[in-house]
């Protein structure tokens, strides 16, 4: 906002940008009905991938990874942790893929997928938050390690290793992205889920 604009005008200002921002999504739009569609992509992966990712706009898996329309089923949230959101979200589209194909999902690659510097660690002092957001106690908020990415991944392989509703014939690993090479490391390589790596 320059020393010449009042509130209106920086507002009106806004405003036009937005709706032009918003004509250009729609433009893109157009082109990808045109040029990009596929139309009979089946609601299972062609890859048969889930990937738990962030929301980072940098840490887009599509991008990252490669992927192509229809490749993964892509779930992301803040920080791309385990949360009892995602597990409930991983449970519903287990249910879909029952009532769609007749029988729970075999042969799935889980990827869990972090990222450095990733913004969740700038709510590291907000225990309370947190707290909710995992779906533990305050005490327990340290040992999600959110200013570690790498450590986190590790955390988050084992919440899933430790979740009974994942069938045993998927498997389960974690990667870490780093923003400023555009790297992927492998923190946990692919590793199959069993029932001797669940709790007693």
């Amino acid at each position: 906002m320059t020393a010449q604009d009042t509130p209106a005008l920086f507002q009106e200002r806004e405003r036009r940008n937005n709706l032009t921002t918003f004509d250009t999504l729609l433009e893109r739009n157009q082109d990808f009905a045109a040029h990009h569609f596929l139309k009979d992509l089946s609601m299972m992966p062609n890859l048969r991938i889930m990937i738990i990712g962030c929301v980072d706009p940098r840490v887009d898996p599509a991008h990252v990874l490669g992927l192509g329309l229809g490749d993964a089923i892509v779930i992301r949230n803040i920080g791309g942790r385990v949360t009892p959101a995602t597990l409930e979200t991983i449970g519903m589209l287990g249910g879909i893929a029952q009532r769609a194909g007749g029988g729970p999902p075999t042969g799935f690659h889980l990827i869990v997928l972090q990222h450095t510097h990733c913004g969740i660690a700038h709510l590291e002092g907000q225990t309370d938050m947190l707290a909710s957001y995992f779906g533990i106690d305050q005490e327990e908020v340290a040992a999600q390690a959110v200013t570690n990415p790498h450590a986190a991944v590790a955390v988050d392989v084992a919440a899933l290793k430790a979740t009974l509703t994942l069938p045993e014939s998927w498997l389960v690993s974690g990667l870490v992205y780093d923003v400023t090479t555009g790297q992927i490391e492998v923190v946990v390589p692919p590793a199959p889920q069993s029932h001797a790596e669940r709790p007693a």
